[in-house]
């Protein structure tokens, strides 16, 4: 009888421990809800003892949740239809308020994180969306962050993913950049030309006053089109050459007929009929 007892007593022992202890792991807190109510005391990570068939435990995740924010279409303030997805990183700060304030804060993060989507997607311009996408991630990062607060969530980042636009504004864009790259490219061109324009033009000046130079420059165009084993070569003569050569040549004098005592004839015309005498 007296062994009967205890074991009874024993196996009444081991049912209430097993009622009472709980394990909080080292990420999660533990809330306590007695009758109903919640306990100011938030249980540590390891073991909790509870009140067998009056109290409750609800764990907490304490670390950051990453989520995923569905594609939104949206258009912009320069009317442009795009389709922007992002994600979300979020965590518990206050694990009461997680559990009490808010049925599921999961999916109300979710869903105030879809309408600040929109929202941001309709206040910015296109080149926004593409260019300039830290100030929009820190603008939807506090419109996401202000009713997250009375929920005890605390909005670690957000991040735009992608933003997808339609093929006829690609298209557009795309013809845009080709123009800009070729504009650059004339631009570019047009530059080289005009500093290639007034090297030249000192070098033509330097030349003028030197002569010598400009047979220089010849002479190593020569060698530079001859050191490519050409079968023509073709030599342009230039006209100083032949300038320098005439002004430095001595002029032959014409034999003078009064010095020999004859007196030349007179030069006939054309219709003049010869004489015989």
């Amino acid at each position: 009888m007296v062994v009967e007892i205890l074991s009874a007593v024993v196996v009444a022992g081991g049912a209430w421990l097993a009622a009472s202890l709980r394990v909080v792991k080292q990420y999660e807190r533990g809330l306590v809800f007695r009758f109903g109510r919640v306990r100011p005391a938030i249980r540590q990570p390891g073991l909790a003892l509870l009140v067998p068939f009056a109290d409750r435990l609800q764990k907490v995740n304490m670390q950051i949740v990453t989520m995923p924010i569905p594609a939104q279409d949206g258009i912009t303030r320069d009317n442009v239809t795009v389709r922007v997805d992002a994600v979300v990183y979020f965590k518990v700060i206050d694990p009461v308020l997680a559990a009490v304030n808010v049925q599921d804060y999961r999916s109300a993060v979710g869903q105030v994180a879809q309408t600040s989507l929109r929202s941001i997607i309709g206040k910015s311009d296109l080149d926004d969306l593409l260019s300039n996408r830290e100030r929009l991630n820190e603008g939807l990062e506090l419109m996401i962050d202000s009713p997250a607060l009375d929920w005890g969530i605390h909005i670690d980042r957000v991040e735009i993913k992608d933003v997808a636009l339609p093929e006829s504004m690609k298209r557009s864009m795309s013809r845009q950049a080709e123009a800009e790259r070729e504009r650059r490219a004339r631009v570019i061109s047009a530059d080289g030309e005009l500093q290639a324009s007034y090297k030249l033009s000192q070098a033509a000046a330097t030349m003028a006053d030197t002569p010598a130079a400009l047979q220089l420059r010849l002479l190593e165009t020569v060698v530079q089109v001859s050191a490519e084993k050409n079968s023509t070569l073709v030599l342009p003569f230039p006209v100083e050459l032949l300038r320098f050569l005439d002004a430095n040549t001595p002029k032959r004098e014409a034999p003078s007929s009064e010095a020999n005592g004859q007196v030349a004839p007179a030069p006939r015309e054309p219709g003049d009929v010869g004489q015989v005498s």
